[in-house]
């Protein structure tokens, strides 16, 4: 099943909806975090419909959620131009995520312009760039198209980049679809342990946009390791579209076992 598919198939509860984590959406014994995360948002934006953009999440994955979720969210705060709604995922285990949005309005005053997020040197464009297996990585990878978007290189790194997109993404809200697909990348020291057990513990995303905007549904995800001690990992993360413009950044911190 497709994330329009769980939405529309989804019941209301009070503050928010139950929907079914369906196995192709699993990592493990729990639901791929781009996955929880996108359905916590849903809960989120449907609490107040006139909400300004999203622009920046704080996610902590708690637990492990399978089979019948709970989606609910709550205002804490609505100011002039900034709203914060926190999310909880919940299932018969508990709590397996809870989430912080920040929606904001765009500050006319403001006169300060930056923007230096560069993309990797040396990235393969699209059209060039060669397919992963459909069937390679965790049970969600069918759910995604995937591409290598570094040359090959014998010294090993703990870089992963890759162009991705979400097969199915019909009547999602273009912020949605690009939570659903910004975790999907292994994380950063990947390439210096071999495939090893994983546990996310919490991510912060920065949205770049307003409105994502890209060719076909394809982005640029890079994940790049810059800490890994004791089974701790620190990642830093960031998403361009096709014209090479930046829409988030972010940072995640991974439990390693193995």
């Amino acid at each position: 099943m497709s994330l329009p598919q769980v939405l529309a198939a989804a019941r209301p509860i009070d503050d928010g909806f139950s929907a079914l984590v369906p196995v192709n959406w699993m990592q493990g014994r729990t639901a791929y975090g781009g996955f929880s995360a996108a359905l916590a948002l849903v809960a989120a934006q449907r609490l107040a419909p006139d909400l300004p953009p999203l622009r920046s999440a704080t996610v902590n994955f708690v637990g492990p959620l399978a089979g019948e979720v709970a989606v609910r969210a709550r205002l804490l705060r609505r100011g002039r131009n900034a709203t914060w709604i926190s999310a909880e995922v919940t299932s018969e285990a508990g709590v397996g995520l809870t989430a912080t949005f920040v929606f904001m309005g765009p500050v006319e005053a403001s006169t300060l312009h930056l923007h230096d997020v560069p993309l990797p040197a040396g990235v393969i464009p699209l059209n060039q760039a060669i397919p992963l297996p459909d069937r390679a990585g965790p049970s969600f990878a069918p759910n995604l198209e995937r591409r290598f978007a570094l040359p090959q290189c014998e010294d090993r790194r703990p870089e992963i980049c890759w162009w991705e997109r979400i097969r199915d993404t019909d009547g999602l809200d273009p912020m949605v679809a690009l939570i659903l697909l910004a975790d999907a990348l292994p994380p950063g020291v990947m390439p210096l342990t071999g495939p090893a057990p994983i546990s996310s513990m919490t991510w912060l995303i920065n949205l770049l946009t307003p409105l994502p905007v890209t060719q076909d549904g394809w982005f640029l995800l890079r994940a790049a390791g810059n800490y890994a001690e004791k089974g701790c990992s620190s990642q830093d993360m960031a998403i361009w579209n096709t014209d090479g413009e930046a829409v988030a950044v972010g940072m995640q911190s991974i439990a390693l076992f193995g």
